[in-house]
């Protein structure tokens, strides 16, 4: 909770600043921050750092780069999960959704002749990103044989996402209403952020409730 109160407090100073009139250049402590963010929310924090950099808050280039990396870390996550898991697991839990063994197999066998195909299309359609990462994982792809078609997947959605952040920037109606738009924005994202955090610090007291009162009763 410290933690989250010095951001703010940053937030809150750096807001200060273009309220008066100013408008300072963020350093890169935000391209780390963005890039974490959109490894947990993906498009709102790209579209978010988009709209920052077009009140000059930050530079396109490096919002573009921080997202990029933040999507392609989380790309590689959700494909080692795949790639951890094993087909047994999936032969044994798909009966409940009427899946055979023969249905798994040939699904692993289409992964691997379409993986290129299913990785592209997956990243240019965000629906689908996650199931195709898993599934080439699951089905023990190598990498070298997708990571050009998720490269170029991502710097055409990363890349869309930036122009049209940056474009809803500057047509949102002038650099105060495009400044208010961006408050607000990082407003709530801070606050579901901290939500988050203060209700995991109510959880962690509670979990650990019962294993006292075991050992006051021994």
């Amino acid at each position: 909770m410290h933690l989250v109160g010095q951001w703010l407090q940053m937030f809150q100073q750096v807001w200060s600043t273009v309220a008066a009139g100013e408008i300072p250049q963020l350093g890169g402590w935000a391209y780390v921050v963005l890039a974490l963010l959109v490894l947990v929310e993906g498009p709102v924090a790209t579209l978010v750092g988009a709209i920052a950099a077009s009140a000059g808050l930050m530079r396109p280039v490096w919002v573009f780069a921080a997202a990029a990396t933040g999507n392609l870390t989380a790309d590689t996550l959700w494909y080692s999960l795949g790639y951890m898991g094993k087909s047994e697991w999936l032969i044994r839990w798909g009966r409940f959704f009427r899946l055979r063994k023969e249905h798994v197999l040939r699904l692993q066998q289409e992964v691997r002749l379409h993986a290129l195909r299913l990785i592209l299309i997956g990243k240019l359609t965000a629906s689908l990103s996650i199931p195709a990462l898993v599934a080439t994982g699951l089905a023990k792809v190598p990498v070298r044989r997708w990571i050009g078609a998720l490269i170029l997947g991502e710097f055409i959605w990363t890349g869309a996402l930036v122009f049209a952040g940056y474009k809803l920037g500057v047509s949102v109606g002038g650099m105060e209403t495009t400044l208010r738009f961006l408050g607000i924005t990082v407003g709530a994202v801070a606050v579901f952020i901290t939500g988050r955090l203060w209700l995991r610090s109510i959880r962690e007291p509670t979990s650990g409730q019962p294993e006292d009162g075991g050992g006051e009763a021994a």
